[in-house]
């Protein structure tokens, strides 16, 4: 599993799958995650916005990354 770190408190959704490369772009990742692709800590996620936090995980396609 890939890992991610962050400086703040957390990062959105979004922002996380392009800045670590699960999505090619922003657009892309809102569709991901309109279409129900996108799991935070195993849970299917639908807000774009969506606050991940340290140590959570998300996935995408098989791909797994962890928030650090």
């Amino acid at each position: 599993m890939a890992k991610i770190s962050i400086d703040g408190e957390y990062i959105e959704l979004i922002k996380l799958l392009k800045v670590a490369g699960l999505c090619a772009t922003g657009g892309a990742a809102k569709i991901a995650v309109n279409e129900g692709a996108v799991t935070v800590d195993g849970v299917v996620e639908s807000r774009k916005r969506c606050k991940v936090r340290k140590g959570q995980v998300v996935e995408i396609n098989g791909k797994a990354i962890e928030v650090e």
